[in-house]
C-alpha cells in the first residue's frame, strides 16, 4: 500500500500495496519519507491547529480584530496581557455569601455560553462571570454532599424498625418458650470454655441479628467446628433476645456461649475503669462541638472532615461493646489467645490458621492500613487518627507510622498480661477528656493506636478486608475473595444504605424464611 500526498498538502491518495508487511511510504516532491515522517507531521498539524483554534477564541473574548490579536499574541509586547488580567481574577478570594441570591449568574455551563456569545465580553469580565458562576456551583456541591453525610450519619445511628421488632419478639419468646431459655452452652460443655485446646473467638454485639451472622459465617466456613468456641459479649438490655437467639437456632458443633457483661465476676467487683470513662465520655458527647448542627454549620471544613466529625458522635462510640477489648485478660482470666471480631464482619474462610501465626511475643496481630492497592482505604498512619498539632503527641509518636484495624485481631492474652496495655489505655482517655477531646476526636481505635503501641504484629491482609461500609469501589470479587470482611462505615449490611452490590455478602448467612425474621420484615434487598 502506498500513501501519495501531495507538494501542497491538498490532495492525499491511498495506492493498495503489495503486501501487508510492505513499508508504508510517502511521496512528497519526489521524495520518499517513512510512516514515521507522517505520524510526525500529523503531529505538527494538529498542534497548529488546536493552536491557532485557542488564538481565535482568546481574539473573540477580547473583542479586537484577528490580525491585531494574532499579531499581538505571537509578536507584540504586551500579548501576554489578556491570560494574566483573567488569572489574577480567577485568583482573587471571592465571598461567597455575595453570590447567595442572586439572579445574575449563570446555572448552567450553556446559560454561561450563551451569555458569552450575546455580550461579547472581554477578557475581565469572562473571567469574573467564570470565577463567579464555578464557586456557586461549588458551594452548592458542598452543601449537597454535606447533606448526604448528614443523613447518612442520621440513618447509621438510629435503630431500624426491624431489628427493635426482631429484639422484641425474641424476648417476648424468652419468656414464654422454656426452649428459648436454654443453658449456653450446656452443663457438659462448659470445660470447653476455659480450655485452650479450643479455637476461641470473642463477639462483643447488642445487635442480635448482626451477631447471628458473625457467628453463623465462622462456624459455616469452619474445618472443625467441634473444635470452636464462640463467646457471645452483650449488655443487660440485649441478654434475653440474644440467649433466645442462639437457643433456637443452635451452631453445633460448635460451642457457643452467650454473657451480658453483669454476668462477669470482674466486671461487677469495685471500679471499672471503662464504667467511669463512658460516664465522662458521655457528658463530653452530649457537647462535643454544639452538635451535629453546629458541625453542619462550619463553614471552612471540607465535607469529609464534617463527616468524620459527624461519625465521631455515633452512638458507636460511646458503646460498652466497642470499649470492653481492652478488657480481655480480665474477662477471659483462663484463656492465652483468642481471636476478638466486631459484629459488623463477616467470615468467609476457616479461622484455625490464625493460632498458627507467629506473633513474635507481641499482643496483638492486626492488619496494617497503610498499604494496600486500594489507596483511599489502606493509606492510614497515625497522623490520620491523632492531632500531632498537640505537643503529649508529637513528643511520643511518629505521624507516618502505619496504623491499625480494629475488627478482626489475633489477642495473645499472655503476652498482655505482662504489659501495662490496659492502664494507658484509660490514662490516655483522661488526657483526652482533660484536653477537651484536642488529642483525637472520639472513638475507640485512637486510643487503641496508643496503648498497642509498640505490641503490634503486622498479619496478612488476606485476614482482614476493610472499608465495605464507607465506600463502594470493593468489587463483589475482591471482596469475595478475602478471608474476613469488614463492613466499617456507616453503610452497614443490615441497613438501608448499605452498598446493593456488597450486601449479599452479609445477606447469605441470614436465613430469611426464619420465623422471627419473616416476622419482622427483614428482607434480603
Amino acid at each position: 500500500m502506498q500513501l501519495h500526498i501531495s507538494p501542497s498538502l491538498r490532495h492525499v491518495t491511498v495506492l493498495q500495496g503489495k503486501g501487508v508487511r510492505e513499508l508504508i511510504q510517502v511521496k512528497v516532491g519526489g521524495k520518499k519519507v517513512s510512516y514515521r515522517m507522517i505520524l510526525y507531521s500529523l503531529l505538527f498539524f494538529t498542534f497548529l491547529l488546536r493552536f491557532v483554534f485557542v488564538l481565535s477564541t482568546v481574539d473573540s473574548i477580547d473583542g479586537e480584530t484577528r490580525c491585531s490579536s494574532l499579531g499581538k499574541l505571537l509578536g507584540e509586547k504586551n500579548r501576554a496581557k489578556v491570560p494574566e488580567v483573567m488569572y489574577r481574577v480567577l485568583e482573587q478570594p471571592i465571598d461567597k455569601d455575595e453570590l447567595q441570591g442572586r439572579t445574575d449568574i449563570p446555572q448552567t455551563l450553556e446559560e454561561f455560553m450563551a451569555e458569552v456569545k450575546d455580550s461579547g465580553f472581554d477578557a475581565r469580565t469572562f473571567a469574573l462571570k467564570l470565577r463567579e458562576m464555578v464557586s456557586l456551583m461549588e458551594e452548592r456541591t458542598r452543601t449537597a454532599k454535606i447533606q448526604e453525610y448528614l443523613y447518612r450519619h442520621v440513618a447509621s445511628s438510629s435503630i431500624p424498625k426491624q431489628l427493635h421488632c426482631l429484639a422484641l419478639r425474641l424476648a417476648n419468646e424468652h419468656s414464654t418458650n422454656a426452649a428459648a431459655r436454654l443453658q449456653l452452652p450446656s452443663a457438659e460443655l462448659v470445660p470447653a470454655l476455659v480450655d485452650n485446646s479450643y479455637y476461641h473467638f470473642v463477639l462483643a454485639s447488642d445487635n442480635v441479628l448482626a451477631a447471628a451472622v458473625v457467628a453463623t459465617s465462622i462456624v459455616h466456613n469452619s474445618l472443625r467446628p467441634h473444635k470452636f468456641v464462640i463467646h457471645i459479649i452483650t449488655d443487660r438490655k440485649t441478654y434475653y433476645p440474644m440467649q433466645a437467639w442462639f437457643s433456637l437456632h443452635p451452631l453445633t458443633p460448635a460451642i457457643v456461649e452467650v454473657k451480658a457483661l453483669h454476668h462477669f465476676d470482674w466486671f461487677s467487683k469495685g471500679k471499672v475503669p471503662v464504667l467511669e470513662a463512658m460516664e465522662k465520655d458521655q457528658k463530653v458527647r452530649s457537647q462535643f462541638r454544639g452538635g451535629s448542627s453546629a458541625i453542619i454549620a462550619n463553614n471552612t471544613d471540607k465535607p469529609k472532615v464534617i463527616a468524620a466529625k459527624l461519625q465521631a458522635l455515633s452512638p458507636k462510640y460511646n458503646s460498652m461493646m466497642n470499649h470492653i477489648r481492652i478488657h480481655l485478660p480480665e474477662l477471659f482470666p483462663s484463656l492465652n489467645k483468642l481471636v476478638f471480631l466486631d459484629d459488623d464482619i463477616v467470615v468467609q474462610t476457616d479461622l484455625s490458621p490464625l493460632w498458627d501465626i507467629d506473633l513474635n511475643g507481641k499482643v496483638n496481630g492486626a492488619v496494617e492500613t497503610c498499604r494496600g492497592e486500594d489507596k483511599y482505604v489502606m493509606s492510614k498512619k497515625l497522623k490520620n487518627y491523632l492531632n500531632f498539632s498537640h505537643p503529649l503527641i508529637s513528643q511520643h509518636f511518629n505521624p507516618e507510622e502505619c496504623a491499625w484495624a480494629y475488627g478482626m485481631n489475633i489477642f495473645d492474652l499472655e503476652a498482655w498480661r505482662k504489659t501495662n496495655i490496659s492502664n494507658t489505655y484509660h490514662q490516655w482517655l483522661e488526657q483526652n477528656l482533660k484536653s477537651d477531646l484536642s488529642l483525637w476526636q472520639l472513638g475507640t481505635l485512637p486510643p487503641g493506636l496508643i496503648a498497642f503501641h509498640g505490641h503490634v504484629q503486622a498479619i496478612d491482609p488476606f485476614w482482614h478486608m476493610l472499608g465495605l461500609g464507607y465506600q463502594e469501589n470493593t468489587s463483589y470479587e475482591d471482596a469475595e475473595s478475602a478471608g474476613v470482611i469488614h463492613f466499617n462505615g456507616r453503610a452497614k449490611p443490615w441497613l438501608d444504605i448499605a452498598f446493593p452490590q456488597l450486601r449479599p455478602l452479609w445477606a447469605k448467612y441470614v436465613d430469611f424464611s426464619d420465623k422471627f425474621v419473616k416476622s419482622c420484615h427483614i428482607r434480603a434487598a
